[in-house]
């Protein structure tokens, strides 16, 4: 049974900390790996340099919107391809813990189930821009 009292509260949390994690991962690629040095990583795997500027702008508004509450109920899946574009280029190979070399994809899949629990949930408490919702009736 869930706690209709405390579950916007649950709700909020996950969505803050999940967009927390967005932007510490932004964080290192704009401060400690730098864009063109995160482009040059992504061309080493095959993929357009270009890409890991698109994924940083996606991890920072993305992350911003988590935190801020801006329509999270969309903004959660939508960066699920961000995820699994890392389990299958990165850490897929490496197995499934994350303590393997080359880091495994267990974080990622928690991560990706905590984005759905989001967009299943709501936006929780002390959202900015709460994602409308049409209400349907099963009958």
């Amino acid at each position: 049974m869930i706690d209709i009292r405390t579950a916007p509260y649950a709700a909020t949390l996950l969505r803050v900390s999940l967009g927390l994690l967005f932007l510490a991962h932004a964080g290192l690629k704009l401060f400690v790996f730098t864009p063109s040095g995160t482009a040059q990583f992504f061309q080493s795997l095959g993929l357009p340099g270009a890409a890991a500027y698109l994924v940083i702008l996606a991890e920072l508004a993305g992350g911003i919107a988590l935190v801020a509450g801006i329509y999270a109920r969309l903004v959660a899946p939508a960066l699920i391809p961000i995820l699994l574009g890392a389990i299958a280029t990165v850490h897929g190979p490496a197995g499934f813990f994350f303590d393997n070399a080359g880091g495994g994809w267990e974080f990622l899949a928690l991560w990706i189930s905590g984005l759905m629990a989001v967009a299943l949930l709501g936006d929780g408490a002390y959202a900015l821009r709460p994602t409308p919702v049409t209400r349907t009736t099963l009958r």
